[in-house]
């Protein structure tokens, strides 16, 4: 009796051990790069590469997005918290390079990543539970995609929000053609194109942030998000309410763009991109000039695609743009100008790519009707 005793708590022990062991082996495996940690009845996520400025790899979809489905079935996981390790960024965005050196190399990673982004950013979409994402830091990008979906956004006066992609020869991703029509008048557009930067408040007054905290207030808010009992979405809505009440720093300053708003609606109200850059021309302003030189740096292609994008996702549901934002991602690893553009920025750090084709002109109907069209069985399933 006693033996059988014995040995079934060593069995117990053993058992205990290697579920220790397989479970520090799941969170080594992401090299610590995305931390778990379940906090009361709060699941927290914590993005843990911080000298990368927290950009997000496969591994950490890979690790973030199962973890997210069982945190929805758990009964006893009420919130889900996503924040950045360090103190510059949330997530400054994709791992590109690793993307750019596996589409050359003709390898699997260039699909999978993004269709296992796509699928992650429905996954926050459409998440029941309240999903708070504290953007406190660099948000663009990738890390735009793991929070602008999501029901709560909180912005500090450290937020930097951006979406640069038509300079690196794609185009505004990760659900970009779902939001960003959303806002109000033509400032998605703008913002689509130009990569124009938000901080601090102004990424909450256009929208993008559900709210704004000051960052020196987000421990104690991550605290009181996690000390919430069975909380609603409307508890969740009036506590970061009251911390954004309390948080009186640039209350007073206008939106950066609170001048440039009519003539952003009027400039950017186009059939086409060529059309923009001729009202921009026509308009000599100092704001239209800056813009006509900013967009002439931009690929020719990623433009016109990134135009199509928004105007179609404008009438699409978050589902649909991202089948689309996933073909149009598969056309740019066949392209040339991703490539180009990551070389250029990311990598001889020259800043002068070399676009083919080098002209809105020379960008073809038929070329960007290509790049729409379905990718048959390879298509992004939801």
């Amino acid at each position: 009796m006693s033996l059988i005793i014995l040995t079934s708590a060593h069995r117990l022990r053993s058992i205990f051990r290697l579920q220790r062991i397989q479970g520090h082996m799941m969170s080594s495996q992401a090299g610590s790069e995305v931390l778990f940690e379940k906090r009361g009845n709060a699941g927290v996520i914590t993005l843990n590469r911080p000298k990368a400025l927290n950009a997000l790899n496969l591994t950490m979809i890979r690790h973030i997005y199962p973890q997210l489905k069982k945190w929805d079935k758990d009964s006893e996981t009420d919130i889900v918290i996503i924040k950045g390790a360090g103190e510059k960024a949330f997530c400054a965005g994709g791992d590109i390079r690793a993307v750019t050196e596996a589409g050359k190399a003709n390898d699997s990673l260039a699909q999978d990543f993004f269709r296992e982004e796509y699928i992650l950013n429905n996954t926050i979409g459409t998440y029941q539970k309240p999903y708070v994402a504290l953007i406190d830091g660099i948000t663009m990008g990738g890390g735009v995609g793991l929070s602008v979906h999501g029901r709560f956004r909180v912005a500090t006066e450290k937020t930097l929000f951006a979406m640069p992609e038509t300079g690196i020869g794609l185009f505004p991703d990760v659900g970009g053609g779902y939001f960003l029509p959303r806002l109000q008048g033509k400032l998605g557009l703008f913002l689509a194109l130009t990569g124009f930067r938000l901080k601090g408040r102004d990424v909450q007054k256009v929208g993008v942030a559900t709210h704004f905290v000051q960052s020196e207030k987000i421990a104690s808010l991550e605290k009181a998000l996690v000390d919430l009992k069975s909380p609603s979405i409307s508890d969740v809505a009036q506590l970061l309410d009251s911390y954004q009440e309390q948080s009186s720093l640039d209350a007073e300053k206008p939106f950066v763009l609170q001048e440039q708003t009519k003539a952003i609606d009027r400039l950017f109200s186009a059939g086409s991109v060529e059309e923009i850059m001729e009202n921009l021309k026509k308009d000599g302003s100092a704001f239209a000039l800056k813009q006509t030189e900013i967009l002439a740096k931009m690929s020719p292609t990623s433009l016109k695609l990134t135009f199509r994008q928004i105007q179609e996702g404008a009438r699409m549901s978050l589902q649909e743009v991202l089948v689309m934002e996933y073909r149009l991602s598969q056309a740019c690893m066949r392209g040339h100008d991703f490539y180009e553009g990551v070389r250029a920025v990311l990598i001889d750090k020259d800043q002068s790519p070399k676009w083919k084709p080098s002209t809105l002109t020379e960008v073809s109907e038929q070329a960007v009707e290509e790049c729409f069209s379905s990718l048959g069985e390879r298509d992004l399933k939801l």
